[in-house]
């Protein structure tokens, strides 16, 4: 008898719960996770690709010191903050990180625009693989980013909303920040590089050299 009235009292807490939004806060909280663990792995990406394109830039074009130790310091604030799942819920160091990664969003477009000036570097093999992973990269976050911002816009509507709010202050469910959307366009833009462009002072091949 004890064990029918267990069961009853476990059946009426489950229904208690679906009905007052707990297993909807599971699961928009359980989204929130997986995108906001793409969007690390997605920007993990791009700083991998750093020490290659700063080497073969320098290759070219080692006088443009001041652009190739913008984006080498701007790569070593972002590896010094602990890019953890938990870093969304401490607003305060996921503001630094996102500092961190448009400083290094901004250094890595003037290190792609310092081509232009180097034909042999824009014809290099390598810095061309180079540029197109990273672009490609630039793409993956701009998508992981926009998946994270619709997964917290969800996830805090439900929060905030009656009767779920109640649920919600009950097992401590809080709200999550979302990406800043300022800057939005340097940041997510993926960085353009015209191969077939020619740096000012230099001849057009069409017009014979002359």
């Amino acid at each position: 008898m004890r064990k029918h009235l267990f069961l009853i009292g476990l059946m009426l807490m489950g229904f208690s719960l679906s009905g007052c939004g707990y297993n909807e806060l599971q699961t928009t909280d359980e989204q929130i996770n997986a995108s906001w663990s793409e969007v690390l792995n997605q920007y993990q990406r791009r700083a991998d690709l750093v020490p290659n394109l700063v080497n073969v830039v320098k290759g070219y074009a080692s006088h443009e010191s001041e652009v190739l130790t913008r984006v080498t310091e701007a790569r070593a604030r972002v590896g010094s903050i602990q890019a953890t799942p938990d870093l969304i819920n401490d607003n305060e160091a996921f503001t630094r990180f996102q500092d961190a990664q448009g400083e290094l969003s901004a250094a890595l477009t003037r290190l792609v625009a310092v081509a232009e000036n180097y034909p042999q570097l824009k014809a290099d093999g390598l810095f061309r693989d180079l540029q197109a992973q990273l672009e490609g990269t630039e793409n993956r976050i701009a998508v992981a980013r926009n998946r994270y911002i619709n997964a917290v816009r969800e996830y805090n509507v439900t929060v905030r909303s009656f009767p779920t709010n109640l649920t919600a202050m009950m097992f401590g469910y809080k709200t999550k920040p979302s990406l800043i959307v300022e800057n939005a366009q340097q940041i997510t833009t993926p960085p353009k590089v015209d191969f077939n462009a020619r740096p000012p002072g230099m001849p057009d091949p069409a017009a014979g050299g002359n």
